[in-house]
């Protein structure tokens, strides 16, 4: 193991928790790894204060702001935990001159099955069920089968094709909508590409797997417009739906049921208006949390931190 030339801060708690492979690399490459905490993201006020030291950040869904990058006089690069980079302000980072890496690709599999999973559980009412049985009742819930049925896949990159190709094993119908993707490379993958309100009026099944984009993708016009008696699943991004209008349409009916494993505020507050929707499954943005994913994903932004500071370029730079 070399003497650490460098220090690299880690806030997220899940950095190399199920593989030391991770944490090793970046031992023995000189840039010596502090995780402060390893049951909680580092609170903000120490987050500002211990950055002051450090070379390399490897982050997980806390702000990197540039309030934090100002507070840091040596740091070289950013890592972001995991594929999305909306929780760092890349374009302040490029101002300072301090490259941004992350890890696409090395949670698709995971996610998609966790996907997959929350689309099960809100069609046949599992955690539901689970839920009243512990509580001494022996309810017997029905829900559709899957088969023949229509699922509408909203961002088809990695994640919203893996998704598709498991609907296409039950049986389902897959539409997909992704303003990035050509209609041709979409059909090449065997699912019909429509625009975003003919897929809301015609699927049974609504999966999101897009980055955040400000406003929600799904307000309270566009869930109104879904077709009713249709299920909600959101395994990317919290702020990709109203929650209120959410709550709303399975209070009212108008959507059989919903699955979110994500969310605008985390953790969800006591209070919020989910917490007391109907037919609804909550998960605590886990989907990603699988031992194969955690060790790609900490080996990929371990091996692109020593690249910059070694002097060279990341092989996941973002913007």
């Amino acid at each position: 193991m070399s003497t650490p030339s460098h220090s690299t801060l880690i806030t997220t708690p899940t950095f190399a928790r199920h593989s030391p492979d991770p944490w090793t690399l970046l031992a023995d490459g000189g840039a010596g790894p502090v995780r402060p905490y390893d049951d909680r993201a580092l609170p903000h006020d120490e987050l500002l204060d211990r950055v002051t030291g450090a070379d390399a950040l490897i982050a997980g869904m806390d702000p990197i702001t540039a309030e934090v990058m100002d507070a840091a006089p040596r740091l070289k690069v950013i890592a972001k935990h995991g594929v999305g980079t909306d929780t760092i302000d890349v374009p302040a980072a490029r101002d300072r001159g301090i490259p941004v890496v992350f890890a696409p690709g090395s949670n698709s599999r995971a996610v998609a099955e966790f996907t997959f999973g929350l689309v099960l559980d809100a069609a046949r009412r599992i955690s539901a069920s689970h839920t009243a049985v512990t509580e001494g009742a022996w309810p017997k819930l029905f829900g559709p089968e899957l088969h023949g049925r229509t699922i509408g896949v909203v961002g088809f990159g990695r994640i919203g094709r893996l998704v598709a190709g498991y609907a296409r094993a039950f049986g389902m119908r897959v539409l997909a909508h992704d303003p990035y993707v050509p209609d041709d490379a979409v059909t090449a993958a065997d699912a019909e590409p429509v625009p975003l309100d003919a897929l809301l009026a015609r699927a049974d099944v609504v999966t999101l797997h897009l980055p955040p984009a400000g406003e929600p993708l799904l307000d309270a016009a566009r869930l109104d417009a879904m077709k009713p008696g249709a299920i909600l699943v959101n395994a990317a991004r919290g702020g990709l739906v109203d929650d209120t209008a959410l709550a709303a349409a399975l209070h009212s009916g108008h959507l059989a049921a919903a699955a979110l494993d994500a969310f605008a505020v985390e953790p969800l507050p006591d209070g919020h208006v989910l917490r007391t929707a109907p037919r609804l499954t909550l998960t605590s943005h886990m989907a990603a949390c699988t031992p194969e994913a955690n060790r790609a994903m900490g080996l990929m932004v371990a091996e692109d931190v020593l690249r910059v500071l070694a002097g060279e370029p990341p092989h996941h730079a973002a913007g």
